[in-house]
């Protein structure tokens, strides 16, 4: 909206708002202002409506530990689908500083519709007061969905035919593969499910999704601002993707509203972010790899939620594995995801996730050094 007012009055200081850094910045502080401003009422809104969670989360729900038990009554009656604040703010933030195009567009739509299945998941949960929301089945489903709608409108669009059709991935200079629309397609696919999945397993912690978000949030800003800008592309020698730019005010706006929720969510949590915010949030993630045509980049960034998914395969693999050949199934872990692991073996939740924020800062660094290494 901005820039767009900035044309309309083409003289100093109004055409500040046409370069892509400034608005970026300007999209930080106003989704972390929104966020510190309407959170408050959020909380209170949530609690009023009794969107709480009363049920006893996963890891605790036989647990004999008494560590474990107090922490879940601190917990409970704690606001739940919080994601409803991350994605307002980050929708309104966008609005107002993005220049609209189909890559913002597309973008800002997955996220609400990620954000209604997750809140429908959240809603059955609160209502029924237990762990069981949607089916996994149900909810993998419509993530397909979603995610093949945006694979075959990418791949349709002629501006953006290329992210589906060519295949890129980090330390090579060119695309690997070219003219592989069905490869690329269920690459695309997998970065959008997968991630949305991840970030919804990693969930499990006050602050550690959102924490996590926030620093691939920030690996993406460089990267979608460097995809977009021909200069620097060719000079890294990354694919250049016209309108890339505008994802970085995007991921500026996570970025502000991330900052904003965890002033909230961080131990001990205010309110939780729930399914709403997480499927939603890692949804995103995936299709900006997919945008900046750099889904590969995603195991790297995101090297946290990738380790908490591997976790959970790992673990109910084996255990199937162990009790078809022995007779019984066996355990790799304590419980997956990998922070229950922790848990389990007696570690403080803050140093769980102050701990886990050090290794995505790590994933975050080596991430970033692909741009040089090629």
């Amino acid at each position: 909206m901005l820039y767009h007012l900035s044309e309309l009055v083409p003289f100093a200081p109004w055409t500040v708002f046409q370069y892509i850094t400034f608005r970026s910045a300007g999209a930080a502080v106003t989704a972390l202002l929104l966020s510190m401003v309407l959170g408050p009422r959020m909380i209170q809104w949530l609690g009023e409506l009794k969107f709480r969670q009363e049920y006893r989360p996963k890891d605790v729900a036989n647990a004999k530990d008494v560590t474990a038990i107090a922490a879940d009554l601190a917990k409970r009656g704690t606001p739940t689908m919080g994601g409803i604040l991350i994605v307002l703010v980050l929708d309104l933030t966008v609005l107002l500083w993005a220049r609209w195009n189909a890559l913002v567009l597309v973008t800002v739509l997955s996220l609400i519709a990620l954000a209604g299945l997750g809140f429908y998941d959240d809603w059955l949960k609160v209502t029924r007061q237990t762990n069981q929301g949607t089916s996994s089945r149900a909810k993998l489903l419509i993530q397909l969905g979603v995610a093949l709608v945006i694979g075959v409108y990418l791949w349709r669009l002629p501006s953006t035919q290329t992210l589906i059709t060519d295949i890129q991935i980090p330390f090579v200079k060119k695309a690997v593969l070219t003219g592989v629309p069905v490869l690329g397609l269920a690459l695309a696919v997998l970065a959008i499910v997968g991630s949305s999945n991840a970030v919804n397993l990693t969930d499990g912690m006050d602050g550690l999704a959102i924490g996590c978000t926030l620093i691939t949030a920030l690996v993406f800003l460089v990267m979608t601002y460097i995809a977009g800008n021909k200069v620097f592309a060719g000079y890294l020698l990354v694919p250049h993707v016209a309108g890339a730019g505008e994802l970085a005010v995007v991921c500026s706006a996570l970025i502000g509203a991330s900052l904003g929720f965890l002033w909230f969510n961080c131990h001990p949590a205010e309110i939780f972010m729930g399914d709403t915010g997480s499927l939603a949030l890692g949804g995103a993630l995936g299709l900006m790899a997919v945008l900046i045509h750099q889904p590969f980049i995603l195991l790297i960034a995101g090297g946290v939620f990738v380790v908490e998914a591997l976790s959970v395969m790992l673990q109910v693999g084996w255990f199937k594995f162990t009790r078809r050949t022995r007779g019984q199934g066996q355990r790799l872990l304590l419980m997956s995801p990998l922070h229950h692991h922790f848990r389990k073996k007696g570690w403080p939740e803050s140093k769980i996730v102050t701990r886990f924020y050090i290794v995505a800062v790590l994933f975050a660094v080596l991430a970033l050094s692909t741009l040089k290494i090629r």
